[in-house]
């Protein structure tokens, strides 16, 4: 697999770089080692230096992929707006080809999900202002971060312009089985972020069982488990072995049997976040 097709025609390729905490060093491998689909978002803080790398890569803007979001603090119809042309600016760019809410709801604090009321009305006028910055060619793609259907189900409802992509936390241990088969229903493309689970899933022994299988390394084996099940996986690398051998795992096929011993691994490696709740550190 090379490429998904998203469901506004968009094609882009099937594996993508997460620039959360990256530096202009792993930025500059990532291209080097041919990722041209990079992940970012404006509260990142690195979306200059994305720009810049780039800009300076000699790779024409229209063979490279680039993403960004709004923060959950910027939601509203002309903060957005500002948003995106803050991270324009910054990414040396005249377009970005998806642009997401980052989060459906502005704020949680101790009490998490009773707060902040008109988040539904909030995320309508933010995605009012990615329509109106569509027409006007500077977002090629919308897209909902961290959305479960039932925050999603409040756009879809609502929009002129359907979202293309959603991205959740998605890997071998938490596949969130219902939000997958609801944005498949939708003709929605699932990213994954956090595909390896932080790593805490690296060490399962199936895992490990399925990596010797197939001569891979486990890493491999959750990459190509998401983009087996049709999810764009979204890892992040520092290292140009690691980077190589991440795109590498479009390559891999594994048995229908695999898989879904995969799906039905024992809850692992979840990363303790969740729109409606305050963030838990899992141990």
């Amino acid at each position: 697999m090379l490429h998904f097709t998203l469901n506004n025609g968009l094609q882009i390729p099937a594996i993508g770089f997460g620039t959360y905490k990256a530096t202009q060093e792993a930025i500059t491998l990532a291209v080097q080692a041919g990722y041209r689909y990079f992940d970012g978002a404006s509260v990142y803080g690195n979306e200059a230096v994305l720009g810049r790398v780039l800009s300076q890569s000699g790779i024409a803007r229209n063979e490279i992929f680039i993403a960004s979001k709004v923060w959950k603090t910027d939601l509203g119809y002309q903060s957005t707006i500002k948003s995106l042309n803050r991270s324009l600016e910054d990414l040396r760019t005249d377009y970005v080809d998806v642009y997401l809410i980052h989060w459906p709801r502005p704020d949680l604090g101790a009490g998490a999900s009773v707060e902040c009321k008109d988040w539904r009305e909030l995320d309508l006028e933010t995605w009012r202002a990615m329509e109106e910055l569509h027409r006007q060619g500077k977002i090629r793609a919308l897209g909902l971060s961290n959305f479960l259907p039932y925050h999603a189900e409040n756009i879809i409802k609502n929009c002129e312009i359907m979202p293309s992509v959603a991205q959740l936390e998605f890997h071998a241990g938490h596949t969130q089985a219902f939000a997958l088969e609801y944005y498949r229903s939708q003709n929605i493309l699932l990213q994954a972020w956090s595909p390896i689970g932080r790593g805490r899933v690296l060490d399962d022994v199936l895992i490990r069982e399925l990596a010797a299988k197939y001569g891979v390394s486990p890493v491999q084996v959750c990459l190509a488990f998401c983009l087996n099940e049709g999810v764009m996986p979204l890892p992040k690398a520092s290292s140009p072995e690691r980077l190589r051998e991440n795109m590498e795992s479009v390559n891999i096929t594994l048995e229908r049997e695999d898989i879904m011993r995969l799906e039905n691994m024992p809850p692992l490696g979840w990363g303790g976040e969740h729109p409606d709740r305050v963030r838990v550190i899992p141990h």
